[in-house]
């Protein structure tokens, strides 16, 4: 054989697995953005808006965040802990119909203890905070964000109950129920009967008997006083 064969013939080759290791390279990447996509749900989305469309950066992002709070482990919440978010809670949202504004206000305060409460980041650091619920409760997080961005808003000349603002306010205050829901079920390492609650990867699951939400008619949680009963 001569040596321009060989040659020819290393060439080729080297040609084969350089084409080789870009189509692994290509495969990786999907599945990864896919899982992702999977984690994150509505803040991955979020992610590449923020980004102007730049999938690749909104996913280093994200990545960044799962290796900075990942393996975050929550504790479980006493019993007279459970109680007193509850009854916030429920005092909150009964609020809600004379004072909207102080109760939307209240939600974004007891999110934020209940979070630091379980071992997130502490509520000053909301920013943080933010970042860590996102990896854990990611389909629920938003709620929280609207809560806070209602609070801390600056509303000119806009008197307290008044039309849009109320809607809105009243809208947050739904969304930022899923996460309170979220954050006061047990994880499966809280000693519980270890069954899968969702609330590492960010999947919804039902609100147990013990929550407001779960005892409470959506007909009067917000804007409508509780029936007495009878």
């Amino acid at each position: 054989m001569s040596t321009g064969v060989i040659i020819a013939l290393i060439v080729v080759v080297a040609v084969v697995l350089v084409a080789a290791a870009v189509l692994a390279l290509r495969a990786r990447g999907p599945q990864h953005g896919g899982s992702l996509k999977r984690r994150f749900g509505p803040e991955y989305d979020l992610a590449v808006a923020r980004h102007d469309g730049d999938t690749k950066a909104a996913e280093r992002e994200l990545t960044e965040r799962v290796r900075r709070h990942g393996s975050l482990r929550t504790r479980p919440l006493e019993s007279a802990e459970r109680e007193r978010f509850e009854a916030r809670w429920t005092a909150a949202q009964e609020r809600f119909v004379d004072s909207p504004r102080e109760a939307v206000a209240e939600a974004d305060r007891l999110l934020a203890e209940l979070a630091g409460a379980r071992g997130f980041p502490d509520g000053g650091q909301y920013e943080e905070q933010l970042t860590a619920l996102s990896v854990h409760h990611a389909h629920h997080v938003e709620g929280y964000r609207r809560v806070h961005r209602v609070t801390h808003a600056r509303v000119d000349d806009a008197r307290e109950g008044g039309g849009a603002g109320t809607e809105e306010m009243r809208a947050s205050m739904v969304e930022a129920r899923a996460l309170f829901e979220a954050l006061m079920r047990p994880a499966r390492h809280d000693g519980g009967d270890g069954r899968r609650t969702g609330t590492e990867a960010g999947e919804p699951a039902p609100a147990p008997a013990s929550t407001p939400a779960a005892r409470a008619p959506h007909g009067w949680s917000l804007g409508k006083r509780r029936p007495k009963e009878s």
